[in-house]
């Protein structure tokens, strides 16, 4: 598993469904990435001022995120994102 050094947060990313609720099927070319995420793992924090800020997301919690602001890592198959935690906007409840 990976372990985030810093201020960073690794994100799973979730599958996206193929058809509508109306049962229209998507292809590939049609649908987008969704911009959240399930938080699998989450660094110790940023140091500012010789402090340590602790992060104030946790595992578990399902984010939103800025859409360019991820480096992808893909690891026996699955797929990973691995985002600064300011870059998170949003924890969905």
């Amino acid at each position: 598993m990976l372990k985030p050094l810093h201020d960073n947060v690794v994100l799973k990313k979730e599958k996206t469904e193929k058809k509508t609720a109306s049962g229209i099927i998507l292809s590939a070319e049609a649908k987008e990435a969704p911009s959240y995420a399930t938080i699998v793992a989450v660094g110790p924090g940023a140091v500012v001022d010789g402090k340590l800020i602790p992060p104030t997301v946790k595992v578990g919690e399902r984010a939103v995120f800025k859409k360019y602001a991820t480096t992808e890592v893909k690891i026996a198959e699955e797929e990973y994102l691995i985002i600064a935690e300011k870059d998170i906007l949003a924890v969905l409840d």
